[in-house]
């Protein structure tokens, strides 16, 4: 079990994540799956944006865990409900994903993430692998300007090349990957941003036009990290079963 704040630009925690709030998390998804009654939640019931991800063993005796499903939000969300809602839908309503069933549940591990710091970045490279969550925006690459097929990364500042061309916000193309991801993917800042640029739905070729037209927000976040096992520990502890 583990949780962890990641400090502001200024040296100080902007949001602390604590293991409760996956344990919240777990309990929504196990009684769903169990028709159970939950364990009403005792923590502060403060407001922040947040994901929800739940990672899964191959085996049950695997060490290793891989991605089994991640949803959240941008907009604020009251932890007691938000948390409840997330790990539902990141669970059961994740496109990538076929539903988690009941006997995965002794083989997930959850993750919980509280996104701070948000700030509009100079440029697509204006941010730090390792601190950074981002939430990218662009017009779809067919209505950008045909000045250049050049693939090559460039750290000038993306706003000043984004298109006269009047878009609709139904043309713009949207992705986020949350901070850690990018350490556990070993990637650069440029294979992170081509990396987002196909999940939003691009695949056509990714010129440097199209990484300059991109709008990037970058943030960070708080993150909690529990397994099943230590679920079961609480919910027990709070006088509930956590039978299969």
């Amino acid at each position: 079990m583990s949780a962890n704040a990641t400090a502001s630009s200024d040296g100080h925690t902007a949001k602390k994540c604590i293991p409760e709030y996956c344990f919240h998390a777990f309990d929504a998804l196990y009684c769903s799956l169990l028709n159970a009654d939950p364990i009403t939640p005792t923590f502060v019931n403060d407001e922040c944006p947040l994901f929800v991800t739940w990672n899964i063993r191959s085996s049950r005796g695997s060490s290793g865990y891989h991605l089994r499903g991640c949803i959240g939000s941008f907009e604020p969300q009251s932890l007691h409900k938000g948390l409840a809602e997330y790990a539902l839908i990141s669970a059961f309503r994740d496109s990538r994903f076929r539903q988690v069933e009941k006997k995965e549940l002794p083989r997930l591990q959850c993750g919980v993430s509280l996104l701070v710091e948000f700030e509009d970045a100079e440029s697509y490279l204006d941010w730090t692998v390792g601190v950074h969550g981002i939430y990218i925006s662009f017009p779809h690459p067919s209505l950008l300007p045909l000045s250049s097929t050049s693939s090559v990364p460039s750290p000038l500042s993306s706003q000043q090349y984004l298109p006269s061309t009047r878009v609709s916000s139904k043309r713009q193309l949207t992705a986020t990957y949350l901070p850690q991801v990018m350490p556990e993917q070993g990637w650069s800042k440029v294979e992170a941003i081509d990396s987002a640029i196909r999940k939003a739905g691009w695949d056509g070729k990714i010129t440097e036009e199209v990484r300059r037209s991109i709008h990037l927000r970058r943030y960070q976040s708080a993150m909690a990290e529990a397994t099943w096992d230590e679920y079961v520990a609480w919910r027990e502890a709070n006088g509930a079963e956590a039978t299969l």
